[in-house]
């Protein structure tokens, strides 16, 4: 049986995950790492200066709203991704249409609940048909403007009634909700800055064109985790089912489609590919600074080769991670800003003389590129918090 040490899998990491400093392209990182955490509209951004040398706001938003080879949208786990545009059909059939029945399913619930309809199934049907008949006619447009223009989306519901955290909420983002993970609509150009989030929504065929013919289940589900494993593999069983959202007994079944072998992960059972077996080479040492739920950090459910003794000060009890300091594949603090928006860095254990030059360095160069912009990440490092 073929096993892996944790240098050897940290080493992997460098090199899949674009860490090591070599030129990169936005749309290569993208495809690479199979997509990049958007759930904080600064982490696409701060993942990709991490990785892509001479990175600056112009060339995403290139990518996102002119030549449009990338796109948010929402998938495994529920999260929100940047992914590929050629990805989109794979990713949608397995994982995207799994999450959009589940919202299908909780909207019209809730819908019937609130009293917005008695066939809550209608109402949304209703809804999602009239958002799609302005969009085509009008173009992007914001969720405001679309609520205020179409009153097929009027309905609230209250999901804690009588209680003080409750309180009546609109169903009309919930609609888009389910209209975008299905794949009918796009997130298309963003009214805000590059750290907020105020997209104006399109059709997909609109915004993207043609995106190829849908994909059977089991079929995509063995694209999306072929290429998963070849950015983050060796795993385990259980990071494969975390990943995607699945079941263990999809893991599996796909796992098998693969014909994957059974690794040894110093000493856990793992899979891997079985053409990627070779010996991995060492990498000089690097450093590296990490935005909130960066899908590095993100990217295992099972982290101790490279986080070590230091979840609690890097994660919040809901397994969502904070900005990250690196060193030779291990995540050894934390990092934030200043009073000054100057980047300080919080190390949580000793890294030597090199590794404290190389992250002072890290943080130096994020402090220019920023220069000045506050970035207040969704989930901050409970170290920093506290």
């Amino acid at each position: 049986m073929r096993a892996f040490t944790p240098a050897e899998r940290r080493a992997r990491l460098a090199r899949r995950h674009f860490l090591t400093g070599e030129p990169a392209a936005v749309t290569d990182v993208v495809a690479g790492v199979v997509g990049l955490h958007a759930t904080d509209p600064a982490t696409p951004y701060l993942s990709l200066w991490a990785r892509v040398p001479g990175f600056a706001i112009a060339h995403l938003d290139a990518e996102l709203y002119h030549g449009r080879t990338v796109l948010k949208h929402l998938a495994m786990r529920r999260t929100l991704w940047l992914i590929h545009r050629d990805d989109l059909p794979a990713i949608q059939a397995a994982a995207s249409d799994r999450v959009a029945a589940n919202e299908r399913r909780r909207l019209i619930a809730d819908v019937q609940k609130g009293g917005a309809a008695a066939d809550g199934s209608v109402w949304l049907d209703t809804a999602g048909r009239a958002v799609l008949a302005h969009l085509r006619e009008h173009g992007p447009t914001g969720a405001r403007q679309l609520r205020a223009a179409l009153p097929e989306l009027a309905g609230t519901f209250d999901a804690a009634p009588g209680k003080t955290w409750g309180g009546e909420s609109p169903l009309s983002p919930r609609v888009l909700t389910v209209l975008g993970v299905q794949g009918d609509i796009v997130r298309g150009p963003n009214d805000g800055g590059w750290t907020t989030s105020r997209p104006r929504w399109a059709t997909v065929e609109d915004w993207l064109g043609a995106t190829g013919e849908p994909l059977d289940p089991g079929e995509a589900s063995r694209i999306a985790v072929r290429r998963w494993l070849r950015a983050f593999g060796p795993a385990t069983v259980t990071d494969v089912k975390w990943w995607f959202g699945n079941t263990l007994t999809w893991a599996r079944q796909t796992l098998q489609g693969l014909d994957a072998v059974e690794v040894d992960l110093h000493g856990t059972p793992g899979v891997a590919l079985p053409d990627d077996l070779e010996p991995e080479p060492d990498v000089e040492p690097w450093a590296a600074l990490l935005p909130g739920l960066d899908l590095t950090t993100m990217g295992w459910f099972d982290r101790e080769w490279y986080l070590g003794p230091h979840r609690a000060q890097v994660f919040d009890r809901n397994g969502n991670g904070g900005p990250t300091a690196w060193w030779n594949g291990r995540i050894v603090g934390a990092w934030g800003q200043d009073g000054d928006g100057r980047l300080a860095l919080r190390l949580l254990e000793d890294v030597g003389r090199d590794g404290v030059a190389a992250l002072e360095r890290c943080a130096d160069d994020l402090t220019a590129w920023l220069d000045g912009t506050r970035v207040s990440p969704r989930f901050p490092s409970p170290v920093l918090k506290a």
